[in-house]
């Protein structure tokens, strides 16, 4: 998820998709050499196939896709594919019923996702910090030093006020943490960081794995709650897990859904500011750097007014975009149970066009997420061909906006589908290996619900396992399409590329997804390449298809782990209102 880089939507001739596949020749990928794995023995289905997979995402990935930037240039024809797609599988269109030029009463493959963007004018936005009279003003620069967004669309923001600084933000009274003590912070402007109090108590907040407290979202979220002007992030890219240059893209379109009742509350100024620029004022306010971070860690810490005034100037371009979900569906051959359907989930959208970096502007998002939409296409394929049909209904929903937010899934968990009651669980399918065969794959939210005892059953058919998340401290569980599922209380699952690579020395995966986060996520360099091992991909894509095919066939639903999560707790309150 990121705040992406956007330019204005163009008007442009829609090319035929017929067209766009005869451009797309097929020339890389080898047709899996495994057998498929099956539910159960009388259990048929098309095997995934690395053909088709590279065929999916070469042309989801190339440049006349525009980078899939939601309501950009590239949006209509990306919608086409998916749509030909969906219809070529022979999904049931499960959209919208009321789309423009639609026969009214027909479902469309379509669903509707209304949003506002927000661009801000990085030439303008301006953030100063000062002390006492006479005392010099620092300036920062944006871009190098700041980057920030309006929480609201408002055409002109403007904010003044006390700087405090709030150690990690948190307010957790079950963990025994406050970092606000008794400090009214309304009206002011906020210094925190992301992540969590290193503490010694591995008791405390999940231990190495981050909980939502250390998400960025959350300390935004928290200080809106406390009725503060703005929040400050301070970047630290081992705790974020990406670097400034990929802040420093966060200059564009900023889009939030149309209806700001379902928004979670927001500061009118938010941003981040460099690790460097956060020395500069802890400096002008007479503190040491360090020995401010260094108190934030122990508990106990309360929040420290630093003694100056920020004010920050944002001028902003506000525009409606429209996008849309694209949703079909396979009905289950159970008369009672095909009432109740599990449901996949990729995001087609990308960053679009943006800054140029290297003479290339357009952010085709190869591995973020134009091969996990092609698993999706692969896997609603195989779905549609099973004999006899699966138990329980599916439903297969490539979402829009996932970059910003998660707006789609947002959307459609506002406007489902199928009652949110009878979705037993989500998939996400979200950046998938392409980089040869692994031993092994992870999962984000590791231990939290009985999809993973059907992961690990499957797993050992493929004769491998089940790493743990190698970062945790990066709360990824927070950072996807399965999240807001999670949240209204789906049991959700999200299998993450393996780093123990066949033939590989160890450490080599380490090395290899780190040079992808480091030089190609959310740039345009994150672009199709011939040399990918597809088979890998297939590999991994049929392992999440028969973990799924394994919850259609089960008596009982998923459940959640442990029996008192706030998972399950949401879960129960959403099947009470539908006994009500």
């Amino acid at each position: 998820m990121s705040h992406t880089r956007r330019v204005g939507f163009h008007r442009e001739e829609i090319i035929i998709v017929a067209a766009l596949i005869a451009f797309w020749a097929v020339g890389c990928g080898r047709e899996a050499d495994r057998a498929p794995r099956r539910a159960a023995e009388s259990v048929t289905l098309d095997p995934v196939t690395a053909k088709e997979l590279a065929e999916h995402t070469r042309a989801l990935a190339d440049d006349r896709m525009m980078g899939r930037g939601t309501g950009e240039e590239g949006q209509a024809v990306t919608l086409e594919y998916l749509q030909a797609a969906y219809e070529r599988i022979g999904l049931a269109a499960a959209g919208d019923t009321s789309l423009p030029g639609a026969e009214p009463g027909s479902p469309q493959f379509l669903q509707q996702v209304d949003l506002v963007g927000i661009t801000a004018d990085a030439g303008t936005a301006t953030l100063s910090f000062r002390g006492g009279a006479g005392a010099p003003v620092l300036e920062l620069g944006h871009g190098e030093e700041f980057v920030t967004w309006a929480g609201s669309p408002e055409e002109v923001v403007d904010v003044s006020g006390s700087v405090v600084f709030a150690g990690y933000g948190i307010d957790a009274p079950e963990e025994g943490w406050d970092d606000f003590g008794n400090i009214d912070v309304a009206g002011k402007i906020l210094l925190a960081m992301p992540g969590e109090p290193p503490t010694a108590d591995s008791n405390r907040f999940d231990g190495e794995a981050m909980t939502y407290y250390g998400r960025w979202t959350y300390k935004i979220e928290e200080a809106a709650r406390r009725g503060a002007a703005g929040v400050l992030l301070i970047h630290d890219p081992d705790t974020a897990g990406y670097s400034w240059e990929r802040i420093k893209g966060w200059t564009g379109e900023f889009l939030q859904t149309a209806d700001r009742s379902k928004l979670p509350r927001r500061t009118p100024f938010q941003g981040w500011i460099s690790g460097d620029a956060a020395a500069k004022i802890f400096n002008t306010a007479g503190l040491d750097p360090h020995e401010v971070a260094s108190a934030a860690a122990e508990h106990g810490f309360s929040a420290v007014d630093l003694g100056l005034i920020a004010t920050g100037h944002l001028g902003n371009t506000v525009r409606q975009v429209t996008s849309y979900n694209v949703v079909g569906a396979v009905e289950g051959s159970d008369p009672t149970l095909a009432e109740e359907h599990l449901i996949f989930v990729a995001h087609w959208d990308h960053l679009g066009i943006g800054e140029e970096i290297d003479g290339d502007a357009i952010y085709n998002g190869a591995i973020d997420n134009a091969v996990g939409t092609a698993a999706l296409l692969e896997v609603a394929a195989a779905w549609a061909s099973t004999e006899p049909a699966p138990r329980r209904s599916a439903l297969f929903i490539a979402t829009t906006a996932e970059e910003s937010g998660f707006l789609g899934v947002v959307s459609y968990i506002e406007n489902p589908v199928v009652p949110l009651a009878e979705t037993v669980a989500a998939i996400n399918i979200d950046g998938v290996n392409v980089f040869g065969p692994t031993k092994d794959v992870w999962i984000v939210g590791e231990g939290l619900s009985t999809l993973q005892d059907d992961l690990v059953a499957v797993l050992a058919e493929q004769n491998r396992r089940l790493s743990p998340d190698p970062a945790p401290e990066q709360g990824n569980f927070f950072r996807s399409d399965h999240f807001p599922f999670a949240l209204a209380g789906i049991p959700a699952l999200c299998v993450r590329p393996g780093e123990s690579f066949v033939g590989k020395p160890e450490g080599y995966g380490r090395e290899v997804w780190t040079d992808y986060y480091t030089t190609r996520y959310h740039q345009p360099s994150d672009e199709f390449d011939e040399t990918w091992d597809f088979d890998s991909t297939a590999e991994d894509v049929q392992l999440m298809l028969e973990v799924a095919l394994r919850v259609s066939a089960a008596d009982t639903r998923p459940r959640w782990n442990p029996p008192g999560s706030a998972y399950k707790a949401a879960r129960d309150a959403m099947l009470r209102s539908r006994s009500q």
